[in-house]
């Protein structure tokens, strides 16, 4: 068969970790180009230049590649948000990053992202328990932030936090479909600002240990 820009030439011995890493990434052109349901591992194998045989070796079906690769995309997005949080005390700035960090994403990692947001096998109970646990790990990261600054109740801080990542979501997911009518920065600037304007309703502990109850 002769090579194209969709299929990778046969022969080539690589080692293990490399072998698994070519075959990650053409799963992962497959899965976004066909979706889950309608990809094959036999197209999988011939993306990558390999047998069936030697994609087995690697992972037992198709279902354990397409969670090796949500494995892959979750670290990535909570990585992104983690990063945010760290990158700075400034409290708005901190919302601006976070939203940056899901703009970046859905930009720079369109079929990661599609995996994580569009998949057709979310109704797969191991595919729900990995984006609910990543959704808790982002919003355990931003509520911290919040209960700590607001004196917010636990709970309180954690539908907060879930707001402004559904915010981020979603928001990001528009702004990629119609990517031409707003630059990046521009949309991450205005849906940030948005959210700032909630959230800084709510008065910093400092400010509230500074002026107690009944005083001005």
């Amino acid at each position: 068969m002769t090579a194209t820009s969709a299929t990778r030439p046969r022969g080539t011995r690589l080692p293990r970790l490399a072998r698994r890493r070519q075959l990650l990434d053409a799963a992962m052109e497959v899965f976004v180009a066909r979706g889950y349901h309608a990809a094959a591992m036999d197209e999988i194998a011939e993306r990558a230049g390999v047998s069936k045989p030697v994609l087995y070796q690697h992972f037992p079906g198709k279902q354990e590649l397409y969670l090796a690769l949500l494995d892959e995309s979750v670290e990535t997005l909570i990585g992104a948000v983690a990063d945010a949080m760290r990158s700075t005390t400034d409290n708005r700035q901190r919302v601006t990053a976070t939203f940056a960090a899901y703009f970046e994403y859905v930009a720079e990692h369109s079929g990661t992202f599609r995996l994580v947001f569009e998949s057709d096998f979310t109704s797969e109970p191991a595919v729900r328990a990995r984006l609910a646990e990543a959704d808790r790990i982002c919003a355990d990261l931003i509520s911290q932030v919040i209960k700590e600054d607001a004196g917010l109740a636990d709970e309180e801080a954690y539908l907060l936090s879930i707001g402004l990542l559904g915010m981020a979501q979603v928001s990001a997911r528009y702004w990629l479909s119609t990517r031409d009518e707003i630059p990046r920065e521009a949309a991450e600037q205005l849906v940030s600002r948005l959210a700032w304007r909630g959230i800084s309703g709510w008065p910093r502990t400092s400010d509230q240990a500074d002026h107690p109850s009944g005083e001005h």
